[in-house]
């Protein structure tokens, strides 16, 4: 498990993804820290209030929501246990080995399109956003 080539490829897909919000993506990293604490194993066991303060989220409603959207829209897989003694299972889809819908094919590829730097105001992200799969001038104004 790369760490770093998995959370670039989720802020990639989560750029282009107009429904997420910011509670999603906090609860994401969230979910994305245990994971790695718990050394990738699959699938994790979670605690709600654990979660909840991680990702400063103060409403189990919220929480519950974005949950099930996050599985929804396949970023996670949700296993509820509705038991306050059971955690609740998660799987986090491994973005960069070709799980989900991408996932890196060689150095510095992701589903043979080429990976800018992280800079420039987000630049990198116009060919997920528009489709464009051979985008490469990163100077290109949006």
């Amino acid at each position: 498990m790369n760490y770093i080539h998995h959370m670039n490829e989720f802020y990639a897909r989560a750029y282009a993804d107009d429904r997420l919000h910011i509670t999603h993506f906090g609860l994401y990293v969230a979910l994305f820290q245990f994971w790695n604490l718990n050394r990738f194993q699959d699938p994790i066991k979670v605690n709600r209030e654990e979660l909840m303060r991680l990702c400063c989220m103060g409403s189990k409603n919220t929480y519950s929501k974005c949950m099930k959207e996050l599985h929804q829209w396949g970023y996670i897989d949700y296993r509820p246990s509705f038991n306050p003694m059971v955690g609740s299972e998660v799987h986090l889809h491994k973005f960069e080995t070709g799980s989900g819908t991408g996932g890196e094919t060689g150095s510095g590829t992701t589903n043979g399109q080429l990976v800018g730097p992280y800079i420039k105001h987000n630049k990198q992200y116009k060919h997920i956003k528009q489709g464009n799969e051979n985008f490469k001038n990163y100077d290109e104004p949006l």
